[in-house]
């Protein structure tokens, strides 16, 4: 039997009287790409950080290729995950370089070992060499985002939790990003769970869906299954977005 890389059995969290998490059970194969979708409030970031720890479930459990991450090390556990963020948190005083590095030199790596993973990564992620010695505000926001994909895949992560890492960019930036993320994950043989509010995104990078709303699973599966077998009129609404959107610009562009 193939080891889950994310296993969440009865999982809750509430804040006050609200439960953002309302007895989760997900079950992540390695490998696999899962986008989480819903609307404000359903508990996808929350079901997010639940996974590296920076929120404890207040019952359930969480496993991380079979680890429990309640009796794991915080910060072991998160060095070997990856996390990418809407606003990238790159340290503004450090070169590119030096943030690439972060997780690396916390594990003893040398500087030569840290030196060629820079430029590997920057090759990785499409920027050019010379990357590597500007401050984060020389760049521009898709730039920025990409080293913060190169950041946190440092130290050659199997798992990348991504919280709407592309929604600050441009549409066009966007998607290119996304695009070149999604190549990565496959070249890398990644495990990806992300965060988006957009649902074309999640249908274009995912190759499963997971629909939440008030901190419960609505539906989980390939975008075309659900469209096709759900009755759940919050889950079509969500599904059929896209082909709404792509409809209003055909109309609006005379296509």
């Amino acid at each position: 039997m193939v080891e889950s890389a994310i296993r969440l059995e009865g999982v809750t969290r509430r804040y006050g009287g609200l439960a953002a998490l309302d007895g989760v059970d997900l079950d992540v194969a390695p490998g696999a790409f899962v986008a989480l979708v819903g609307g404000s409030g359903s508990g996808k970031t929350t079901l997010l950080k639940t996974v590296n720890g920076l929120i404890r479930p207040d019952g359930g459990a969480v496993r991380v290729f079979g680890e429990d991450v309640a009796a794991a090390a915080p910060h072991a556990l998160r060095r070997r995950i990856g996390y990418v963020f809407q606003e990238v948190g790159l340290f503004p005083h450090l070169t590119v370089a030096e943030n690439i590095e972060i997780t690396p030199k916390l594990l003893g790596w040398d500087a030569a070992r840290r030196a060629g993973r820079v430029a590997e990564l920057l090759d990785l992620v499409a920027l050019p060499p010379d990357v590597a010695r500007r401050a984060p505000a020389a760049l521009s926001g898709g730039q920025r985002q990409r080293v913060g994909v190169a950041r946190a895949l440092a130290a050659e992560p199997r798992l990348m939790l991504m919280d709407e890492p592309f929604g600050a960019l441009d549409p066009v930036t966007r998607d290119a990003l996304g695009a070149d993320y999604r190549a990565l994950h496959e070249r890398l043989g990644l495990t990806t769970l992300m965060v988006t509010h957009d649902m074309a995104e999640a249908v274009l990078l995912a190759d499963r869906v997971v629909v939440l709303k008030a901190g419960r699973i609505l539906a989980d599966g390939a975008p075309a299954d659900l469209l096709a077998r759900t009755s759940d009129p919050d889950v079509r609404a969500l599904l059929e977005a896209p082909r709404r959107q792509a409809e209003r610009l055909r109309e609006r562009l005379g296509a």
